[in-house]
């Protein structure tokens, strides 16, 4: 498999997912272009596009939770920093995803204020 052949494959069919979830690709296209191409060397090592910024265990019900896109799988998380962990998705209005800060999934959960600068 090509590696550009496929991350091309995969910018299409994300863009098909992510856009009706509220998302676009990062403005930032050298982030882009770095996380696309390790999902092609991950689904070249285990056939399938894991998130990279995401540690992929040995419990496959766990690992199917970062497959890429995984927004459908965080949504409340990433629709809180308006932004996937690994910032290859930002929410449609975001202009400046450097200005986005990350926050612990555990603060979501709990119901804390949370950050939601765009």
């Amino acid at each position: 498999m090509r590696i550009e052949s496929r991350k091309q494959a995969l910018r299409f069919f994300f863009q098909k997912v992510v856009g009706p979830l509220g998302y676009k690709f990062s403005p930032d296209e050298e982030l882009v272009e770095f996380c696309l191409e390790q999902e092609v060397k991950l689904e070249q090592k285990h056939g399938i596009p894991y998130c990279p910024c995401k540690a992929i265990t040995g419990d496959r019900e766990k690992n199917m939770l970062i497959v890429c896109p995984c927004i459908p799988f965080h949504r409340e998380h990433f629709d809180a920093m308006k932004r996937c962990w690994c910032g290859l998705f930002v929410h449609k209005e975001v202009i400046d995803p450097d200005s986005l800060k990350q926050i612990p999934e555990s603060q979501v959960r709990k119901g804390r204020d949370v950050p939601r600068g765009i």
